[in-house]
């Protein structure tokens, strides 16, 4: 009579199991890739279809204007928000010790980063424009996206230096290093390839945001290329003054715009966003990994 032996019917039903689920999550990594692609194919098509050669002008009939106030506003957004959000980062992760006071700044800073973006639209209003006396501008518009960012960036700095080997640090200290100097020449290199993922996460909420940038950023944008005196409401590096973003135009032009080319205008804003985010995340992730070759002494492929 044929014996079964426990421990390899065990076995065999744990790889049968392991290539049950292995295969479940490439049905579902698979799916989420396929409405990715569509969704991309949709607007990309769509905005081909309605593009016009007058679309790409610095004119009203174009978008030129509202894609250079998306740019530097998204610039000046990250300008802010990057120093703040990794040095919030490194503080908690390195020298915030365990308590009270730690744990609320981590559910503030938790809470802050599930606020509507409506919501901060309306404290920025408040606090950017109306306590500080000024009309809609950009540097309003910049400073309500950085709040949206700070969370991402800061969040995802603390989760990168807790992801480092303890040798790293230990290593480093080991050989006289003071604490600053291991957190400056060794773990924060060691964490850029992390921190820019958060980066980029904050920079593709920039670009799209419209609810936020509705109350501080405006509705109108009136840009001469001819005018770079910083302090002329014309000029275009004049951060205080107001500046429409493709987002806010995406969202008059299918609400409010009465213009008969409105929705290929909006159509082709899509598409335009759409590219934009893409070329940002491929540049950032090539900056990531020079940086990180540049740190680690990897050589190129």
């Amino acid at each position: 009579m044929k014996t079964i032996d426990p421990a390899k019917t065990s076995s065999q039903r744990s790889r049968t199991t392991d290539r049950f689920m292995t295969g479940v999550f490439y049905v579902v990594a698979g799916f989420f890739l396929l409405l990715l692609l569509a969704f991309i194919a949709y607007i990309l098509v769509n905005g081909l279809r309605s593009f016009s050669p007058q679309m790409l002008s610095f004119t009203e009939e174009g978008i030129g204007n509202q894609l250079f106030n998306t740019i530097y506003l998204v610039i000046l957004a990250l300008l802010i928000s990057v120093p703040i959000g990794i040095f919030a980062g490194i503080y908690l992760a390195e020298y915030a010790k365990e308590g009270k006071l730690t744990r609320f700044v981590r559910i503030c800073v938790e809470t802050l980063s599930s606020l509507p973006s409506i919501v901060i639209g309306l404290f920025g209003y408040l606090v950017f424009i109306l306590m500080t006396h000024s009309q809609w501008n950009l540097f309003a518009g910049a400073l309500a996206v950085s709040l949206l960012c700070l969370p991402l960036i800061t969040t995802t700095t603390v989760d990168a230096f807790r992801a480092l080997p303890e040798d790293y640090k230990a290593g480093s200290l080991a050989v006289g290093a003071t604490h600053w100097q291991s957190i400056t020449h060794m773990l924060l290199p060691a964490c850029v390839p992390r921190i820019m993922t958060g980066v980029i996460l904050a920079a593709g909420r920039g670009f799209g945001e419209a609810a936020a940038l509705l109350y501080t950023a405006g509705m109108s944008t009136d840009i001469n290329w001819s005018n770079w005196n910083l302090s002329s409401p014309t000029c275009p590096l004049n951060p205080f003054r107001p500046g429409e973003t493709l987002a806010l135009q995406i969202w008059a032009s299918r609400t409010e715009s009465i213009a008969e080319n409105a929705t290929q205008v909006a159509n082709f804003s899509s598409a335009v966003l759409i590219l934009l985010v893409l070329l940002f995340s491929i540049l950032a992730r090539l900056l990531s990994r020079r940086l990180d070759r540049k740190a680690t002494g990897a050589k190129s492929n």
